[in-house]
């Protein structure tokens, strides 16, 4: 436990780092890379150059000093990175690392004196125990399950077929013949690439967009128009090549009783995760199923078809279209999605709610549920990249 001086510390320091802002993460990571270029074959260099990772760590590190006397209510975010970490393979020394040039950059910046540099160091010495201890547990509890494995382990394409003009899946299969790990619907799995094609080596995660079957596993791809990992993948990776995968992780997964009705609610290529929960679900969910997405014309509408046929053969399956660019009846609404457009055929108090895709179509989601009384305990979301707060 932290002592009560160093708590104080930490508190009274909290308002520095709110008027540093990201430009004390910016410092950091550039301090870091240059102390330690290796570390960008872990970290997506392009969240460094959009800022948003750098972003992400400045939250984190604004909100861990503003709740140092409370820390269990940052128990779910905890959660959600070390999950994420697990599929980086992140070990206890780059942890120090990170503390090193962390206390660092707060000195250099900010010149608090000794005292404040020392609880400081017992804080992040906290934390990252923190971390580590669950990390480890998530590690061990995976690499214990049949088909489990720690670090990455070596697959190779056995299917590469286009869902859309933009989004095209890769079914994978592990060269070893063993069985995989199983998961739950919704989670994501790393994917290492390396080439003389790629400057740095590029870690992705992807969410698994099939229902477990213990043998292979799906990731379907959106080719983003600055994407480094999506057009290597799309351009590069065919059917024969191998990649490297960790193994599946993540906090967002469907946790629904199967006699409460569910909506799965997407905007492109975010109906990955949303796809799994379906395909694995389909025969077993008692209640109605909603499935709500948005894309922005029929070519960019992945999975189109699949849906369509699901919808077909399962009777308590309900589907809504939205097109942006859409202005005929090639989806069921025109522009953005409104919810106001199907009030009556969702009990939306009893409903749990599923949310993946663009923050931005998540928030303007989450207001109008919000605004139909929807509890935020029944709304649950993904965020790809690092994690925002709708």
């Amino acid at each position: 436990m932290l002592s009560q001086s160093t708590i104080d510390i930490v508190k009274s320091t909290a308002p520095l780092i709110a008027e540093a802002g990201p430009s004390l993460t910016a410092h950091f990571y550039d301090r870091m890379f240059k102390h330690h270029p290796e570390l960008k074959d872990v970290f997506n260099i392009t969240h460094q150059e959009t800022g948003s990772q750098r972003e992400a760590l400045f939250n984190a590190v604004y909100g861990y000093a503003s709740n140092i006397d409370n820390i269990e209510v940052l128990l779910p975010v905890v959660e959600k990175i070390a999950q994420k970490h697990t599929s980086f393979s992140i070990t206890a020394e780059q942890y120090q690392i990170v503390g090193t040039h962390l206390l660092a950059t707060i000195d250099e910046l900010m010149s608090p004196g000794q005292a404040v540099l020392d609880a400081w160091a017992e804080a992040y010495g906290l934390l990252a125990n923190i971390f580590i201890n669950r990390e480890e547990e998530i590690y061990q509890q995976t690499e214990q399950q049949v088909g489990g494995w720690r670090g990455t382990r070596e697959f190779k394409v056995i299917e590469k077929t286009p869902e859309s003009n933009v989004i095209t899946s890769f079914v994978l299969e592990p060269v070893d013949g063993q069985p995989v790990i199983n998961y739950q619907p919704g989670q994501y799995i790393g994917v290492y690439l390396n080439s003389d094609k790629l400057e740095f080596q590029e870690i992705r995660q992807y969410s698994l967009s099939d229902a477990p079957n213990g043998q292979t596993y799906r990731i379907s791809v959106k080719r983003e128009d600055q994407g480094v990992a999506s057009n290597y993948l799309h351009s590069h990776v065919n059917v024969g090549d191998s990649v490297q995968l960790a193994p599946p992780a993540g906090d967002f997964f469907l946790t629904t009783q199967s006699n409460t009705p569910i909506a799965l609610i997407s905007a492109g290529v975010g109906l990955t995760p949303m796809l799994s929960i379906l395909e694995s679900i389909k025969s077993t969910h008692q209640a109605p199923i909603h499935w709500l997405h948005a894309a922005d014309n029929t070519e960019r509408h992945g999975f189109k078809d699949r849906i369509a046929d699901l919808a077909q053969t399962t009777a308590h399956l309900n589907q809504y279209s939205w097109y942006k660019e859409s202005s005929s009846n090639e989806a069921d609404f025109s522009g953005l999605m409104d919810l106001s457009q199907i009030q009556d055929d969702i009990n939306w108090q009893e409903t749990d709610f599923y949310l993946c895709g663009p923050v931005v179509f998540m928030q303007h989601v989450a207001k109008q549920l919000i605004a139909l009384k929807v509890a935020e305990a029944q709304i649950h979301y993904e965020c790809f990249g690092p994690h925002k707060v709708l």
